[in-house]
């Protein structure tokens, strides 16, 4: 199967190097709006006229363009992809065959991740495209799920809460730890632990905690700090909010208790 990229952001370039490792798929070329310094394939364009005939299109761009720039591609009738979680299938344009390729995962510059564990989820209009969806994926993924544009829609916002908010969660853990002459690493084990967690417990069956105990006094303690800290302007006035929010958040869950 021949595939061409279109955009070169992290999602892209991850996706070319796990193409680049299957022996059932070429990415034949890589189109980006600026010009690629050390591309991994020989033939890239700055010029979508310049797009060469291939099996699958997949758009790799921010989640605003992909609809527009789905209408500036010069050809019809060929499969055009995107890889977002939150863009709907009906948004591509109709000129051509349309489809979603999206690898629920979280993708960072310089940092490898195992495709072979990545979900893969899959959407198109007709059995053809699909079924040719699925065998791209499964050339480098062992997970390929058919979901259509809501699923997909709940699915992304499920992602939001698991994976960008719990970061900035560590990122205000961090910010907490550095105000005090700690090491971040110290929690890394605990971190690590309540991931792993997953594979054996539900969420609800793995939540501990303070507010899980409903212990007021504990509570009570952490806001102070949290207050304190925000007054001498080491922590966003917003940081004492969020954690009653979701201190409140747990004891709702927890038969309805008030702080």
């Amino acid at each position: 199967m021949n595939i061409v990229i279109l955009g070169f952001g992290n999602v892209a370039q991850h996706l070319v190097g796990a193409f680049l490792n299957s022996d059932d798929v070429t990415v034949v070329q890589i189109y980006n709006r600026s010009k690629i310094i050390d591309s991994p394939i020989q033939n890239c364009t700055t010029i979508l006229s310049d797009l060469i005939e291939a099996d699958v299109y997949i758009i790799a761009l921010p989640d605003d363009v992909i609809p527009n720039f789905s209408e500036k591609i010069p050809f019809e009738n060929r499969l055009v992809v995107h890889t977002s979680g939150s863009v709907p299938l009906h948004l591509l344009s109709d000129k051509n065959n349309k489809g979603v390729f999206y690898p629920l995962q979280t993708f960072s510059e310089d940092r490898v991740v195992d495709f072979a564990s990545i979900p893969i989820c899959v959407e198109a209009t007709d059995n053809a495209n699909l079924n040719a969806l699925k065998k791209l994926g499964s050339s480098i993924s062992e997970k390929v799920v058919e979901i259509n544009s809501e699923q997909r829609r709940k699915l992304h916002l499920a992602a939001v809460f698991v994976n960008n908010f719990t970061n900035h969660l560590y990122h205000i853990s961090e910010e907490i730890i550095n105000e005090n002459q700690l090491d971040f690493d110290l929690l890394k084990p605990l971190i690590l632990e309540t991931a792993q967690k997953m594979d054996a417990l539900s969420p609800s069956q793995a939540q501990t905690g303070p507010a899980k105990r409903n212990d007021k006094k504990t509570i009570e303690n952490h806001l102070k700090l949290l207050n304190d800290a925000q007054q001498t302007g080491s922590l966003d006035a917003s940081v004492p909010e969020l954690y009653s929010m979701l201190t409140q958040s747990i004891l709702n869950k927890n038969h309805g208790k008030k702080l």
